[in-house]
């Protein structure tokens, strides 16, 4: 999966394909939360604009014989128009994504490009039933290896009125699953705000605060629904989707995970991080319990530390699912060096558990400690008696094949017409990564370099 950016925030032009480990590096300002944001609003929402087109003939056909065959591959052919045309339709968004006037988007584009894979679509199976209180209504089904979707209404539907144009929508949704589903992973972001929102969500409820703020202007005369609707455009929607999860509280608490089911080691490690455990309380509130000690703290009274990788360890011990994107906004937040090593790794497992993460990061201790995860990935003696010896896993190494690195800089970029000029403009550029040097992370080393020369000038006197 291939996203293209154009003149989003500082970012004149940019793209990046998604890996199972995504990392962007860079300073401050420089456009990794523009990427970041665009990338989790778009597959968070992408079942809303990206539309297949149902004919009329076969709804007909659906209604009149009560089933109804749709040729999937005939649509797979067309995914890149579909697709397109769904992108239009998300980038329009856009100023609602970030919570931004949206003058500032009138020249943005976001663009995604997938190649699908005509075996792998065939291989999928689906099988849906629509229902209406007891009443099924409609069935959709496409067995495994089989190139159409069989639709067929139920009996029951002669007793209601079923419009077409939802029957449309429906297998409409249905043929997208199948073509575009196994590309756009669920999403779980972690934004840099969850600190704030970790004490301050009851604070955070938009809607309330809006209405006490205006009905306490007396001279105005307040419209609730209109006011209700506006408070969401407050916020960016990662933001207001951490302050939904954590709102949520206790209620996230009723399941358990993959991970908590088959992986308890991975919540062990999870907990060494934080130093302690998440507990649930009365009114959706969570506390923490530091490790070995008879206490409960609220988030107020809990380090930053705790606050950060509160949404994330929520997400790992609850509705953490196979296949998913775990996005962090720099991970590193309030951790200690040491911590940035262990959520390195703690990462690792995750990709290799069949969790995609997407992180952006300051942290020079995270790239370098997933520099080492990928260079110990090799059959060479000598680096399984280092791994041995510093404690490393087999299940922490990283394959660099599953890796992608991007550094956001300023680099010369032609004009946009056909002048030939070139000019500097803030971009992504791709870094190499290798089994042998693991990521070459200049943003990072340069800084570092710097640091060195000044330090060893001081010691020597130079």
């Amino acid at each position: 999966m291939k996203v293209i950016l154009e003149n989003l925030g500082v970012l004149k032009k940019a793209e990046f394909e998604l890996g199972d480990l995504t990392l962007i590096c860079g300073h401050n300002n420089t456009g990794k939360t523009y990427a970041t944001y665009a990338l989790f609003g778009f597959l968070q929402n992408w079942r809303r604009f990206i539309s297949t087109e149902v004919s009329n003939e076969k709804i007909r056909e659906l209604v009149d014989d009560g089933t109804t065959q749709i040729d999937i591959t005939k649509h797979a052919k067309k995914a890149e128009n579909i697709l397109s045309k769904g992108c239009q339709r998300y980038t329009q968004m856009l100023p609602r994504i970030f919570a931004s006037d949206s003058k500032h988007f009138e020249n943005a584009r976001f663009r995604v490009e997938v190649e699908p894979d005509l075996g792998s679509i065939l291989s999928l199976a689906i099988e849906q039933n629509i229902r209406s209180g007891k009443s099924e209504l409609l069935s959709l089904g496409k067995p495994e290896g089989e190139s159409h979707l069989v639709v067929s209404l139920s009996a029951d539907t002669e007793k209601i009125e079923f419009p077409k144009e939802i029957i449309k929508d429906i297998i409409s949704e249905s043929i997208n699953e199948i073509i575009f589903g196994q590309y756009f992973p669920n999403p779980f972001i972690a934004s840099a705000e969850r600190t704030g929102v970790a004490i301050f969500s009851k604070e955070l409820d938009f809607a309330r605060n809006r209405l006490l703020e205006e009905m306490a202007q007396a001279d105005k005369d307040i419209d609730p629904m209109k006011l209700l609707l506006k408070s969401y455009n407050d916020y960016a929607w990662p933001v207001r989707a951490n302050v939904d999860f954590t709102r949520r509280g206790t209620d996230n608490s009723k399941e358990d995970s993959f991970i908590a089911k088959g992986y308890a080691q991975v919540l062990d490690e999870f907990s060494d991080i934080i130093g302690g455990e998440y507990i649930s309380g009365s009114n959706n509130t969570i506390f923490f319990k530091p490790a070995g000690k008879r206490l409960r703290l609220t988030m107020g009274e809990s380090s930053g530390a705790v606050r950060s990788m509160l949404d994330i360890g929520s997400y790992l011990r609850h509705i953490a699912e196979q296949g998913d994107l775990l996005m962090v906004d720099e991970p590193e937040l309030s951790l200690h060096p040491e911590n940035q090593r262990r959520i390195a790794r703690l990462f690792a497992r995750l990709i290799n558990l069949g969790i995609r993460v997407f992180i952006t990061t300051h942290s020079d201790y995270i790239v370098k400690e997933l520099n080492t995860l990928i260079m110990l990935n090799q059959d060479k003696p000598y680096l399984k008696r280092i791994a041995e010896r510093e404690g490393y896993r087999s299940e922490e190494f990283v394959d660099p094949e599953r890796v992608k690195v991007y550094t956001a800089e300023e680099t010369l970029m032609y004009a946009s017409d056909s002048s030939q000029r070139r000019s500097r403009h803030q971009t992504l550029e791709e870094a190499e990564v290798s089994r042998e040097q693991g990521i070459d992370a200049r943003s990072f080393d340069k800084t570092i370099n710097k640091m060195n020369e000044i330090q060893e000038a001081i010691v020597w006197g130079e």
